[in-house]
C-alpha cells in the first residue's frame, strides 16, 4: 500500500514562512508530532536527514495526512530535487521510514532523506531543526 502520510522536519513544518509549506499545510491534515531515528545537519537554510541505528539519534518533526497524495508527493519530490529529471544521486531521496508519535504509537510515512555527504556539515545535535 503507497502511504498517503508525510513526515517532514524541516522547511515544509507548519509556521515556517515557505511557500512549500503553506502548500503542504492547505492540502493535508496536521496528525501530530513525531520523530524518527535519524541525524539531522544543517546543509544550507535547510536541514538533511540522515539515518542512523543508534536509538539515540532522533529527529524531530510534524507527521501529515496528504489529501491529494500522488500530486502533492511530485510536488514535493520537485521541491527536494528528486523528481524526474534531476541528475543522480539527488540531494535527497524519498522513503518509507517508521515514526514514534508524540503518544508512543508507531506509524510509517514518506520522509526525504539527505543523500549527499555530511561530514562537513554541521550536525543538529537536538535533532530538532526550528531550535538549530
Amino acid at each position: 500500500m503507497i502511504s498517503d502520510r508525510l513526515f517532514v522536519y524541516g522547511t515544509l513544518m507548519r509556521g515556517f514562512d515557505h511557500p512549500m509549506a503553506r502548500l503542504l499545510s492547505g492540502n493535508a491534515d496536521f496528525i501530530g508530532e513525531a520523530h524518527c531515528r535519524g541525524q539531522l545537519y544543517l546543509v544550507k537554510h535547510y536541514p538533511g536527514l540522515v539515518l542512523s541505528d543508534d536509538p539515540a539519534d532522533l529527529v524531530h518533526g510534524e507527521l501529515f495526512r496528504l489529501r491529494s497524495c500522488d500530486e502533492l508527493l511530485r510536488e514535493f519530490d520537485m521541491y527536494e530535487a528528486c523528481g524526474e529529471g534531476f541528475p543522480q544521486p539527488t540531494e535527497y531521496i524519498r522513503q518509507m521510514l517508521p515514526l514514534t508519535l508524540a503518544d508512543g504509537t508507531t506509524a510509517e510515512a514518506w520522509t526525504y532523506v539527505y543523500n549527499w555527504p555530511v561530514a562537513r556539515l554541521p550536525r543538529i545535535a537536538s535533532g530538532r531543526f526550528l531550535e538549530a
